[in-house]
């Protein structure tokens, strides 16, 4: 019985194991997306919410443990990977015992725009019951806030239907050429299967009537008629 047991818990335990295993995620920086680059620095759980609060002004790490509700391990690796990325800078403002901030460094500073349009994206389709929890103004104007992405050289919003991509990697265009490739030999494949399956049944060629009474008629041979 405690054989059974001590085998179902080993069980159990390698199944948690795969299943960490898949749920580790895979580095982007082998790839050329920036996007994909991107998320490798700030796409972690965490991450772009302590970014929020240093935007806020929440800049000692006490005041995010207790704003953010994350273990301390945590929120001190997602600090690290910060600082090595250079988004985040550490500044000492206390030295008996030592005690830092974590400024934003201009590499930092050029994500604003990126969290208040995910954050304005996210009051027009998932906001909460109680409605936009947070208004951000203009210091110049006073006005509240929207963001829109506009084109620095006609100043005219940019909308994913007013924009085409021009491909400027050539492993990029490599890899979209392949897919292309791929794409078009599955469509290819899939429509001579869809004809195949469309295709009518052949009709019957007609066969010539058979003659009754053959054995009959086979020996009979025409009378020519008599003169009268």
């Amino acid at each position: 019985m405690q054989l059974t047991n001590y085998s179902n818990n080993l069980d159990r335990l390698f199944m948690q194991l795969i299943r960490f295993r898949a749920m580790k995620r895979t580095t982007f920086t082998g790839m050329t997306c920036s996007i994909a680059r991107t998320l490798d620095l700030i796409g972690e759980w965490w991450t772009p919410l302590i970014l929020r609060d240093i935007f806020y002004g929440i800049r000692r790490f006490e005041g995010l443990l207790a704003h953010l509700g994350i273990s301390r391990n945590i929120l001190t690796d997602r600090l690290q990977a910060l600082i090595d990325n250079d988004i985040l800078e550490r500044r000492r403002y206390q030295e008996n015992p030592e005690r830092f901030e974590y400024w934003l460094t201009e590499k930092g500073i050029d994500l604003y725009p990126i969290l208040i349009t995910l954050m304005a994206w996210g009051d027009r389709w998932v906001a909460h019951k109680e409605g936009t929890p947070v208004e951000l103004i203009h210091k110049e104007c006073g006005k509240p806030i929207e963001p829109v992405v506009t084109c620095a050289h006609c100043g005219k919003p940019i909308t994913a239907r007013t924009v085409r991509a021009n491909v400027l990697s050539e492993t990029l265009a490599n890899d979209l050429q392949t897919l292309r490739s791929s794409a078009a030999a599955r469509a290819a494949q899939t429509s001579g299967k869809e004809k195949k399956k469309a295709r009518p049944p052949a009709t019957p060629k007609p066969t010539a009537a058979k003659p009754k009474n053959r054995k009959a008629t086979a020996g009979l041979k025409p009378q020519a008629g008599k003169p009268k």
